[in-house]
């Protein structure tokens, strides 16, 4: 007698299995998602209403009858309108474009240099130097800017050890002076060539567009320096161990030097690290605030403005929240510019210079493999092998 036939157990069907899934993953990212909504993309959604708006400071901006939309007349304020605002707003941006122009690649390259070095294998107590040049990164800004202020003092220590060498040294941070002013001074060039003293680009003259960093600036640039360059060696270590000892000795085979290695083989292989890296530096520089904050009521105040400090004097002291709103909007604009920029300037292109390097899987050498695959399939079998 044979056995009862077992009906076969239902089949779960596959649509509503991929649907608990979807309902289990939203379920568990909605924590995260509620989080980035209220306290990322909601302050940034009223942000760029308030840039429209004339809303000053007081109650809320929102459902308010005492705010008009006034469009783009902040936007005006700080970039067409012949006023202070703009004067002031343009100024900023010509002392950020040069912090921006000498702490970037300084910082990267001594990044750079600091993370080669600990990564030598013959170096001892890699521990030590790593920690001491991280050190100043993890220390309060506030703290480093103080210390600054005191070494840079008119009777500072700074001025102290430059006078053991009958060097007068400047009042640093009450000092205006532009160092390409002062290099101009030493040939003769004092003032300001015909028409170069009329308002230009964003109110500011040609002469103060050449000025270069004040000398009070170039103390926040060697600060910016001493304190970021620890955080980005780091990465650049990072990068610098994924990189296997077998490049490097290659490299040595085919007869290369410690330099030619460096610059053609590490650098290029370093190329995601060291967008990261520019990047971070790019963003940091045109978002400083804290030390320009410390350094406010000097006589070289006006050559240390940001916009960011810029922003937040129009929101807090002089109650344009609009302005400010729209000055961050605009910054924002400029460092996603300058990060496109960046990216171009860093793209992969090919031998010939004709555009960026086509994928590993399409260019010449990624179909070179699979060519002489074909080659030996048509040749067929050689010295008594073959495929199997």
């Amino acid at each position: 007698m044979s056995a009862p036939a077992v009906a076969p157990a239902p089949r779960k069907r596959r649509g509503s299995t991929r649907g608990g899934e979807t309902a289990a993953g939203w379920l568990f990212t909605l924590p995260a998602i509620i989080i980035v909504g209220v306290f990322l993309v909601a302050p940034i959604a009223l942000a760029l209403w308030v840039s429209f708006t004339d809303w000053n400071g007081r109650n809320s901006p929102l459902f308010n009858e005492n705010v008009e939309v006034v469009g783009l007349d902040n936007y005006a304020a700080i970039t067409t309108d012949q006023t202070l605002t703009r004067e002031l707003f343009g100024r900023s941006i010509r002392n950020n474009v040069f912090y921006v122009l000498l702490v970037v690649p300084l910082q990267t390259a001594l990044a750079l240099f600091l993370a080669v070095q600990v990564n030598r294998r013959m170096l001892k107590a890699k521990g030590f130097f790593r920690t001491a040049f991280y050190f100043p990164s993890v220390t309060s800004s506030i703290a480093i800017t103080g210390v600054f202020l005191f070494l840079f003092a008119a009777t500072g220590v700074v001025n102290r050890v430059l006078a053991w060498f009958s060097i007068n040294g400047p009042n640093w941070f009450a000092d205006p002076r532009g160092v390409i002013h002062l290099l101009l001074g030493r040939v003769g060039l004092t003032g300001p060539p015909p028409g170069w003293s009329d308002p230009g680009f964003l109110g500011v003259t040609a002469w103060d567009w050449i000025a270069g960093p004040s000398v009070a600036q170039c103390v926040l640039i060697a600060l910016a320096v001493f304190t970021t360059s620890g955080t980005f060696m780091l990465l650049f270590l990072a990068g610098l161990q994924n990189i296997g000892a077998e490049v490097g000795e290659a490299a040595v085979m085919d007869g290369a030097g410690p330099i030619r290695t460096f610059f053609s083989v590490t650098l290029p292989m370093l190329k995601p690290t060291l967008f990261t890296v520019l990047t971070l530096g790019l963003i940091g520089t045109w978002q400083v605030f804290d030390q320009v904050y410390l350094t406010r009521g000097t006589p070289a105040a006006p050559t240390l403005t940001s916009p960011a400090y810029l922003a937040f004097n129009q929101a807090f002291e002089n109650n344009e929240p609009g302005i400010a709103a729209a000055i961050a909007f605009v910054l924002f604009l400029i460092i996603i510019l300058m990060t496109l920029i960046q990216r171009w300037v860093l793209a992969d292109r090919d031998t010939t210079g004709m555009g960026r390097k086509r994928r590993k899987g399409d260019d010449a050498e990624g179909d070179r493999p699979l060519a002489e695959g074909a080659i030996r399939l048509d040749a067929g079998p050689q010295g008594g092998g073959g495929l199997t």
